[in-house]
């Protein structure tokens, strides 16, 4: 597989998603759980250590299963989907976490979501090259 700039998005989140799931499993686990908004109907410890895991898998899943990219980056994307209200509910309850200690540094935090859902979309292979 050619080391081109979606398979280097692909390594690059591989290892930034395995990095992060270990974080919210050990150093970071108390900020992360402040991103956990006071709405959501589970233990906010279980729903951290819970997404920490499927991160992690996520990440080792990109760095070592390369042919199953598409699969696993598309997956990626449906986390960051899916764990978005959890980084809007940080901003609405103005919760301070990761240094993010003001609304303003909150919302704009907002706008990098997309951005990563685009990068996991990107590392998955989207769009296709034409001729394949």
């Amino acid at each position: 597989m050619a080391l081109d700039s979606q398979n280097l998005t692909r390594l690059a989140l591989g290892a930034f998603m395995s990095f992060a799931g270990t974080s919210h499993l050990t150093f970071a686990r108390k900020d992360f759980q402040a991103q956990v908004p006071d709405w959501f109907p589970m233990n906010k410890d279980l729903v951290v250590l819970g997404s920490g895991a499927a991160e992690i898998a996520l990440g080792a899943s990109l760095l070592a299963l390369p042919r199953q990219r598409k699969l696993t980056g598309t997956a990626l994307a449906a986390f960051y989907t899916a764990i978005f209200p959890g980084n809007i509910g940080q901003y609405a309850e103005r919760n301070d976490a990761f240094g993010l200690d003001t609304d303003r540094k909150r919302l704009t935090r907002l706008f990098g979501q997309p951005a990563l859902i685009a990068a996991a979309l990107w590392a998955a292979g989207f769009p296709e090259k034409r001729g394949k």
